[in-house]
């Protein structure tokens, strides 16, 4: 039998109800949905804000699947206050081992996102406060996905990574570069197809030996109809800019045996359409931990693998104890969300 880890995604629902003032020039920021603010959207205004001093459902909702993300994941998304809960003002993600009726363990975790795309946001400034989890094989992640699919299937309407790390605090790629703990990337996917993605154009990493779940960190981006911008507390790590030609142009795609399904729009496209954000602890799967990379006490699956998961579940007691559950070390921390109209 399979095992999958119990864990929690946060899927965005929506947007506190501000009064804005009134202002000459409207922001350029669009913001749709049943919560979405109201009236004239003004520059700087502040649309969305949690500080999780609770739970709000009203806001937040919890993907519950064993889908995999794609990745072919390890773990069980589940709505669970094991799982995902508030304490002091913080969000906590964190992985856990559940039992089923027939004893049984588990791997579950947690994702949570926007209630069905509202309401979601077209340009903007976004920071999120969080403090990453250390345990191998865990991967925290803020990202972005499109409310519509206005272009078609992943990645031709895109996909926008805020934040994404590695557990494992010593994780060493050939170069001798610690890819775990350590290092931060943010990224933004787009392609005319599933197997021509051209993120490694738009991909950035920051390195910092202290470890990014040692402290707090402010992950930012500033997504404009020209470029966006991303940043770790106010100091800038990308800006990623399309020539007048798009993203089509970025990438030479004319080669690809594709159509450039984004011709008839701006120049920013996949990325002029309205997305919603989402935050999750996922752990494993077959695309984000190299195989090649070195880590203490091996890793027990090849990403290859027709029997990942099993491997990865029959080698527990490598990485479970990396996780110290009697502590929150392993969690996911997020202490606020903010976005403001540009």
């Amino acid at each position: 039998m399979l095992k999958f880890l119990p864990s929690s995604t946060l899927l965005l629902l929506g947007y506190l109800h501000y009064s804005h003032a009134q202002c000459t020039t409207p922001s350029i920021t669009v913001a749709s949905g049943t919560h979405a603010p109201t009236g004239t959207i003004c520059p700087g205004d502040l649309i969305f804000e949690d500080n999780f001093d609770e739970l709000d459902l009203k806001k937040w909702n919890h993907e519950q699947t064993l889908g995999g993300g794609g990745n072919w994941e390890f773990e069980w998304y589940t709505n669970s206050r094991y799982n995902s809960y508030v304490d002091g003002g913080i969000l906590y993600i964190k992985p856990t081992l559940l039992a089923d009726e027939n004893g049984e363990e588990f791997l579950s975790s947690g994702t949570l996102d926007i209630n069905g795309g509202s309401p979601a946001d077209e340009y903007g400034k976004v920071e999120v406060r969080a403090k990453l989890p250390s345990g191998d094989w865990l991967w925290p992640a803020i990202w972005f996905l499109p409310r519509y699919n206005q272009y078609s299937s992943w990645p031709i309407s895109g996909e926008i990574d805020l934040m994404e790390s590695r557990g494992n605090r010593n994780y060493v790629n050939g170069s001798g570069v610690n890819i775990g703990t350590q290092l931060v990337s943010s990224t933004l996917h787009w392609g005319p197809a599933w197997n021509i993605n051209k993120y490694m154009l738009t991909h950035a990493e920051r390195l910092n030996p202290e470890g990014y779940d040692a402290n707090w960190h402010n992950y930012q981006m500033t997504w404009t109809d020209n470029e966006i911008n991303f940043s770790i507390d106010d100091e800038p790590l990308a800006t990623f800019a399309p020539p007048s030609g798009g993203f089509w142009e970025w990438g030479d795609l004319d080669t690809s045996g594709y159509d450039n399904p984004w011709k008839r729009n701006t120049k920013m496209a996949p990325f002029d359409q309205e997305f919603y954000i989402i935050l999750n602890l996922a752990c494993g799967g077959t695309s984000y931990f190299p195989d090649d990379a070195t880590n203490p006490g091996g890793k027990p699956w090849q990403n290859p693998s027709g029997t990942a998961s099993t491997d990865f579940w029959k080698g527990r007691d490598q990485w479970l104890p990396t996780w110290q559950l009697e502590t929150d070390n392993a969690a996911f921390k997020i202490d606020y969300v903010r976005i403001w109209a540009l």
